[in-house]
């Protein structure tokens, strides 16, 4: 005779995750006005109001996560020694364009 185990917490939570894995009906309460608007969009593009806010939310979601505030980067600078040949105006396009041509 085969002993079945009593189901143990992984078992359940498994369960519980999977509960929630695809579609969740949910009810909205939405303005009255917003709802004709958006169903009319829903009846135009050819899809469901579902599917329509659906895709608003993802957008939404889209934007939120793309103006999280990203880390500053930090440029390297060289600390070496060096500069402009003696003689060269760093404000002068000439001066810089015959500098160059000296050295091809």
């Amino acid at each position: 005779m085969e002993r079945r185990q009593k189901p143990g917490l992984r078992t359940f939570l498994l369960r519980y995750r999977n509960l929630y894995h695809g579609l969740v009906k949910t009810t909205l309460d939405i303005n009255d006005q917003l709802l004709t608007e958006a169903k009319a969009l829903a009846a135009r593009r050819r899809t469901s109001l579902t599917r329509l806010i659906e895709e608003g939310l993802q957008l939404r979601l889209r934007a939120e996560s793309d103006a999280a505030p990203r880390p500053r980067v930090r440029l390297p600078v060289f600390k070496g020694r060096g500069g402009l040949i003696a003689g060269v105006d760093p404000l002068s396009n000439r001066s810089l364009l015959e500098a160059a041509d000296d050295d091809a």
